[in-house]
């Protein structure tokens, strides 16, 4: 069986390969996979007691499992959190966040700059269930506080934005929220739990996509809910129950495995992020670059406020639109394009034709996101090699853009 950590505060490069952990009476050194279905009991009594919850045993890997647990304990003392529920996917745990809170007649403010399937969530899905959902540009905080001037149960947000990079002043909002009656639930997807910290900011609930850094490297599945234990066990832990989106154990386990090195992942990419985003600013074909951490993002003191650093995503535009933008995707040699990110390859994606596509052109405009625009996800290459690689894309997608530009 696993030893007690010590009682005093573990650093995040610690808890990333100790937190949670437990072990059977084997005394196994890597995590156990407990690939099951369900559960066996000494006796029909020992059964009706844990159905009735008067005794502790795990049931069904649908509520929950050993391998699934060990990774709810290890992000929940990462993120800093009374309690943890992992999900399928990032956005079954978005879901669940929302729908387990919510119900008829209540409202939701979100700010706009939402991933497509979130943004979709809350114009379309919860109007259908009697939920109002009301957009607000999440950079300007009059906006907040004209819609946070009426009662609302739920405020939804991303900090930094997927995928222009716009940050949301979460102590701000968090206040507005919380007298106007809100729970404030944050995707914290691009800060990553080592770069920014929800909860100390005023978040009430915390979400993620753990397909993105936490597993890295392009292999599973998985989301991930942090909130209060109150909240958790009370409001989350029925609908999970009860409507079915668990994590299978293998995808548990491999994301366990995956952040034990997530500290080395995040720090190497984030420093090779800040070293491509100053490249790209300096090339003709680019019309903006946008990284938190670059002084001339338009909210950089934000970002240094409530980061620790810029993040592994760097996001541009190319002055020639759509045309010189598939032309730059088309060249790359290194650099994949796909519409992941966070992962240990490189990734480039053009959200106008995937990611955002579905929210149409209007919304795109209102977002900042143009045909030009590219977000590039970056990896664990050597940073020369890609920046070598998007250099000659750049050049290839030059030509006319560079020419219109210059005029």
């Amino acid at each position: 069986m696993s030893k007690s950590l010590p009682d005093r505060p573990l650093r995040p490069a610690t808890l990333l390969v100790r937190g949670g952990t437990t072990r059977t009476n084997h005394d196994e050194t890597s995590e156990a996979l407990f690939l099951t279905s369900g559960f066996v009991y000494d006796s029909a009594e020992q059964a009706e007691a844990t159905f009735a919850g008067t005794a502790t045993h795990y049931q069904y890997s649908r509520f929950g499992n050993p391998t699934v647990a060990m990774l709810e304990g290890r992000l929940a003392a990462l993120e800093g959190a009374e309690a943890c529920r992992v999900t399928a996917t990032g956005m079954a745990a978005v879901h669940a966040a929302m729908l387990s809170h919510l119900k008829a007649g209540d409202r939701v403010v979100a700010s706009r700059a939402l991933f497509g399937s979130c943004h979709w969530i809350v114009s379309t899905l919860l109007p259908r269930y009697g939920i109002t959902g009301v957009f607000v540009d999440g950079g300007d905080l009059a906006q907040w506080e004209a819609a946070l001037a009426e009662p609302t149960a739920l405020v939804l947000l991303e900090t930094p934005s997927n995928p222009m990079l716009q940050l949301v002043d979460l102590p701000a909002v968090a206040e507005l929220a919380h007298k106007a009656g809100a729970i404030v639930v944050v995707d914290n997807v691009f800060a990553t739990p080592l770069l920014q910290k929800p909860l100390t900011l005023g978040a009430d609930v915390v979400v993620y996509s753990c397909t993105k850094h936490m597993d890295g490297q392009g292999r599973v599945l998985g989301g991930a809910i942090l909130g209060t234990k109150t909240w958790v066990e009370e409001t989350l832990q029925p609908f999970i129950r009860n409507t079915g989106p668990s994590i299978s154990a293998f995808n548990a386990w491999v994301i366990l495995k995956g952040l034990e090195t997530l500290h080395l992942r995040v720090t190497a990419m984030a420093r090779s992020a800040a070293a491509i985003a100053e490249f790209l600013g300096e090339r003709v074909e680019v019309a903006r670059a946008l990284y938190p951490f670059s002084a001339s993002h338009p909210q950089y003191a934000l970002a240094q406020r409530l980061m620790t650093g810029g993040g592994t995503v760097v996001t541009f535009d190319l002055a020639g639109g759509k045309e010189a933008a598939f032309r730059f995707c088309n060249a790359l040699r290194v650099i994949d394009v796909s519409n992941n990110l966070g992962d240990s390859k490189s990734l480039v994606t053009h959200p106008a034709t995937t990611t955002h596509m579905r929210i149409g052109a209007e919304e795109r405009a209102r977002l900042g996101i143009t045909d030009g625009t590219i977000r590039l996800s970056v990896g664990l290459e050597d940073v020369a090699d890609l920046i070598e690689d998007l250099a000659e894309a750049l050049d290839a997608a030059g030509g006319a853009a560079v020419a219109r530009a210059a005029e």
